[in-house]
């Protein structure tokens, strides 16, 4: 039986006062605020250049905004909570100054940073731990009544590499993911993207699999949300790095949108988008 059938999906996510329609793939465009961030072409900083990039963003196609300042690529170090506040807030109030129609997400998993994220106009929280570095973020989530991009991880980026053990990768994130969607629910949280957390407490191979079994995730009403830009499980099979990495993301795309993905997390919205218009022909 088709599984679109037994589990009919959303067909849209409130995002604030608006609705996101889902009848079309989209787009987050990732702004770095982060000084360690891997790719070294996303970091922005300062007034001028954030609202310039984001300008060019929204130019070339990008649905939503996702503003990070803390790094978590493996064995990041962790800022203190002020100084990712002092990052990302005064790029949220600028931007939504700038371009008051853009929609936000904060990428953040402190529930105090989503508090304040919010306030300055953040619309969608993206919290990389799935919930496991804050225990208040489900209920911060709840009480804001934002949209919650939820993804797997274990641990935290310093020890999430030790974590990568699994009888299938496959079927324990989906059962991990499953416990937190329920969790979500009993809070009243519904609008939900699923994230399978690429390269998060998963090595290449685990990355590999998880998108060659991409389908299964269908299982989930919620839309699939896919972050694999430029990543390591791409580049290092290219013998490359990570400015080099865009014709393999680009690839990596289209497999993910054949499997169902409904949002593509870029640092390369033009391009994405292309592969997005290219798919939805074919």
């Amino acid at each position: 039986m088709d599984q679109d059938t037994v589990f009919p999906h959303l067909d849209s996510l409130r995002t604030g006062p608006r609705l996101l329609e889902l009848d079309q793939v989209r787009i987050f465009g990732i702004l770095n605020l982060s000084p360690d961030s891997f790719f070294s072409g996303s970091r922005i900083s300062g007034h001028s250049m954030t609202i310039d990039r984001a300008g060019k963003m929204l130019e070339e196609g990008a649905d939503i905004l996702d503003l990070g300042a803390a790094s978590t690529r493996p064995g990041a170090e962790e800022p203190s909570i002020q100084e990712e506040l002092d990052r990302l807030i005064p790029a949220i109030e600028a931007i939504h100054k700038a371009y008051p129609e853009a929609l936000i997400s904060a990428d953040t998993y402190r529930s105090e940073v989503a508090h304040k994220a919010h306030a300055a106009g953040a619309v969608i929280i993206n919290d990389v731990s799935g919930g496991n570095l804050d225990e208040a973020m489900f209920r911060t989530v709840a009480e804001l009544g934002t949209a919650y991009v939820l993804t797997h991880m274990r641990g935290n980026p310093k020890t999430m590499n030790e974590l990568a053990n699994y009888n299938s990768v496959t079927y324990d994130v989906i059962r991990e993911l499953s416990s937190k969607v329920k969790a979500l629910h009993e809070l009243g949280v519904h609008d939900i993207l699923i994230d399978p957390g690429i390269g998060f407490a998963k090595n290449a191979a685990h990355n590999f699999q998880l998108i060659r079994e991409l389908e299964l995730f269908r299982i989930f009403p919620q839309p699939l949300l896919m972050g694999i830009s430029r990543k390591r499980f791409i580049w290092q099979t290219l013998n490359s790095n990570p400015e080099e990495a865009l014709n393999g993301t680009t690839a990596m795309h289209m497999l993910c949108l054949n499997a169902g993905a409904k949002f593509l997390r870029v640092h390369d919205v033009k391009e994405a988008r292309e592969v997005i218009q290219l798919f939805q022909e074919g």
